[in-house]
């Protein structure tokens, strides 16, 4: 079996002196090289160790100051489930009241925004082609907790009253309820969690650490006939959140 790497096993020892009560919710922990020396590795390995449990929420880093130990978090469910679709009413704003929150978003749209080429695959169109992007702050009692950027093909709701998500008539009804409006069945949607590294941008919107543990979502909704109609990035933070997926059974 091979040898752990160094900045593990200091994880790991860190790890278990917190667990142990040797450092509380709070504590500052020794200086990065005192470690080391206890530990009998460089700084550079503390410092891996370190960056690696601030990922992960165990630790936290204040410039300027020091590396603390994280004050426990109540993680916000996200309940993922096709079920959940509303007439009227938010999934996220009722996954927040359940846990005494207040939920809400904030959101920009820009019209006309020619299409990457990765999301120009996902809807099945050409690169280039003109999409509506509407990027979301989604808040729990006023302060991010997850963050989406959405894009639908212009030519599918351009000209129509469903053409800005949160503008006009169906503002903020949602993908299924604001396609219902124009003809379009929605049948069901595919998404793709991946684990990875919040990037700068979305460790500031967030307000958790650079390079923090994130499930990065691709989320497509399909019409009846197959045709994508929406995509959208979601990235919910792993110290904030707790993902659940509801699968209904049909018998």
């Amino acid at each position: 079996m091979p040898e752990q790497p160094p900045y593990l096993r200091i994880a790991d020892e860190l790890r278990r002196r917190i667990a142990e009560h040797e450092w509380s919710p709070g504590d500052r922990l020794p200086s990065r090289a005192q470690i080391g020396q206890e530990c009998g590795v460089g700084e550079n390995v503390v410092r891996r160790a370190q960056e690696l449990l601030i990922s992960q929420g165990v630790l936290e880093g204040r410039a300027g100051s020091g590396t603390y130990v994280a004050e426990p978090r109540q993680r916000v469910r996200m309940v993922r489930s096709a079920a959940r679709e509303q007439p009227d009413g938010s999934p996220f704003r009722a996954d927040m009241k359940a846990v005494g929150r207040n939920g809400g978003w904030e959101s920009r749209t820009d019209a006309k925004v020619p299409a990457p080429a990765e999301i120009a695959a996902r809807l099945g169109i050409g690169q280039g082609e003109l999409c509506v992007r509407t990027v979301y702050e989604f808040l729990a009692d006023g302060r991010p907790v997850q963050l989406s950027t959405s894009w639908e093909p212009y030519d599918l709701t351009g000209g129509t009253l469903v053409v800005l998500p949160e503008g006009g008539p169906h503002a903020g009804a949602g993908v299924v309820n604001r396609m219902a409006e124009i003809g379009i069945n929605v049948s069901h949607a595919v998404e793709q969690p991946e684990p990875r590294q919040a990037t700068a941008e979305e460790a500031s919107l967030l307000g958790i650490q650079k390079a923090a543990l994130v499930t990065h979502i691709r989320r497509t909704y399909y019409s009846e006939q197959g045709r994508p109609v929406e995509t959208a990035d979601i990235v919910v933070p792993a110290a904030l959140c707790e993902i659940v997926y509801e699968i209904p059974i049909n018998r």
